[in-house]
C-alpha cells in the first residue's frame, strides 16, 4: 500500500535542499541521458576524500543514519525515488545533525549520470522491491539492466550487500550475480538466528522479520 501524499511535502523537500540532490530531468531517457554527466561534486559537499557508500532504496531512512553515525569517517549516498518517504529520510538525517550522507531524488538508472565512475566502495539493496510479476522482472534491482550500472559506480575492490525476506527474489538474485560477473560470499538464509554481528535494521526488517527469515549475501566483482 501507498503512503498517502504526505501535507507540505514540496515545502518539506525544499527544507531539506542541503541535504537533498533532486535532479530536474532535461532527458527522461536513461540510456540517452546518462551519455550527458552532470557529476556531483563529491568533494565539494562532503568536504573530504573519504570513502563513499551508496544505498539504493534508503525508505524513512533508519539504515542510512545508523550506519552513518556508525561510520563517521565514511561518506553516504542515498536514492530513494518516493518524496513521502524520501522527505522522512532527509528529516532525520539533519534532525540528527549527520552531514556525511548526500540523498538523492531520482531513479537508480540515473545514477551514472550524477556519479563519477568507480567512486562507490559498497552498494547496499536494503528490501528493495522484489516485482514478483514476470512482466515486471526487468525493474529489479538485480535484473541484468543494472548490473553495468554497478559495474561502472563501484571500485574495484566494491561490494554489494544485499537483504530481502522475499525468498523468491533471493532465489533470483543468486543466479544474477554470477551470470553478472560476481562472487558471492557470506550468505545467509536466516539473518537473525545467525551469527552475523553488525545487522542494521531496517524498518521494513523491523516490522517483517517476526513472520519469517531475513536473507542475506554479499557480491563481489570477479576480477
Amino acid at each position: 500500500m501507498r503512503d498517502r501524499r504526505k501535507k507540505y511535502l514540496a515545502e518539506r523537500l525544499e527544507a531539506c535542499a542541503d541535504v537533498l540532490f533532486s535532479p530536474d530531468y532535461d532527458d527522461r531517457n536513461f540510456s540517452t541521458a546518462v551519455l550527458k554527466p552532470e557529476y556531483i561534486d563529491l568533494e565539494a559537499y562532503f568536504g573530504n576524500r573519504n570513502p563513499l557508500m551508496l544505498e539504493i532504496g534508503c525508505g524513512k531512512g533508519a539504515f542510512i543514519c545508523e550506519i552513518a553515525k556508525r561510520l563517521p569517517d565514511v561518506n553516504f549516498i542515498a536514492v530513494e525515488k518516493v518524496g513521502n518517504v524520501l522527505v522522512m529520510a532527509c528529516e532525520k538525517a539533519k534532525r540528527e545533525g549527520l552531514r556525511n550522507i548526500l540523498f538523492m531524488k531520482t531513479d537508480a538508472r540515473m545514477l551514472p549520470k550524477y556519479l563519477p565512475d568507480h567512486c562507490v566502495w559498497r552498494i547496499f539493496l536494503n528490501f528493495s522491491c522484489p516485482y514478483p510479476k514476470h512482466r515486471d522482472v526487468n525493474r529489479r534491482l538485480t535484473y541484468d539492466a543494472f548490473f553495468p550500472i554497478y559495474d561502472r559506480l563501484l571500485t574495484e575492490d566494491g561490494d554489494i550487500h544485499q537483504k530481502t525476506d522475499n525468498m523468491h527474489f533471493f532465489e533470483y538474485s543468486l543466479a544474477q550475480y554470477p551470470k553478472n560477473g560476481y562472487l558471492i560470499d557470506n550468505i545467509s538464509l536466516d539473518l537473525h538466528h545467525s551469527d552475523f554481528e553488525g545487522n542494521i535494521v531496517t524498518e521494513y526488517e523491523q516490522r517483517f522479520s517476526q513472520l519469517g527469515p531475513i536473507y542475506r549475501l554479499e557480491a563481489r566483482k570477479m576480477k
